[in-house]
């Protein structure tokens, strides 16, 4: 594992961007919406037999990332900066989590490539009952910056014991009302209501796009110390 004098940013930039939201989706600072046509697909119909809609439940939390450079696995932030180095106690955590779970990382991914997830470890705007680990893994990007298609995906993650967002739909488009009734119960243990639900659109097994929806009335942060005082909400605790 690399230590504090590792490069502020081992990758160069940012471990996660931002994914566009539907139409009607709450957005936060810095968001935008998706491409009509893009929502059309995921929502209304694909151009052709050749698409594929997959949706899960949108969790939250922290987005970390873990990232294998040689036989290094270095525990990054959304920002990728090192894990190690925030400001935040969720983020040292998570630092210590992956560095114990060394092994385990270097099985998931090849050099270069990087494992995505929210970390639920300390509620943000949702609390959850977990019955899992805390690492909910979303997204494994290869050197080339591509991210793996959802089968492979699901196939490495399930074969390591990682947990991924509950799926709820793998076909054709789904409308936000059904994706949203079919994600009232969260497969997290969610304790208030669940956020929203990702929409991922793979091409001839290649994919192609990403967009989600956010609820509304979701507010962020809402038990976050540095937004409205108190002492942390912590979901797991080592």
């Amino acid at each position: 594992m690399w230590g504090v004098s590792a490069p502020a940013k081992p990758l160069g930039g940012k471990a996660y961007g931002h994914i566009p939201h539907l139409p009607g989706s709450r957005l936060g600072p810095g968001d935008h919406h998706c491409h009509q046509g893009q929502a059309r697909i995921c929502t209304e119909k694909v151009r052709d037999r050749h698409d594929v809609v997959i949706v899960q439940e949108k969790v939250d939390g922290s987005c970390c990332a873990v990232v294998r450079l040689g036989d290094d696995i270095v525990a990054l932030g959304r920002s990728g900066y090192l894990a190690q180095t925030s400001k935040y106690e969720q983020h040292q955590w998570f630092a210590a989590w992956v560095r114990e779970r060394e092994a385990r990382f270097r099985d998931l991914l090849d050099p270069g490539e990087r494992v995505v997830g929210e970390w639920l470890a300390q509620a943000h705007g949702t609390r959850y009952r977990l019955t899992h680990e805390p690492f909910v893994v979303f997204d494994v990007f290869l050197p080339t910056g591509e991210r793996l298609p959802f089968q492979p995906f699901v196939t490495r993650i399930a074969m390591r014991g990682f947990m991924m967002p509950n799926l709820v739909h793998v076909g054709g488009p789904l409308s936000i009302v059904d994706a949203m009734r079919k994600c009232a119960i969260s497969g997290h243990g969610a304790l208030d209501p669940v956020e929203g639900a990702v929409w991922r659109v793979e091409r001839k097994g290649v994919v192609d796009f990403l967009a989600k929806y956010v609820r509304p009335d979701k507010v962020d942060g809402r038990y976050l110390p540095e937004q409205v005082g108190g002492e942390p909400m912590w979901n797991w605790r080592p």
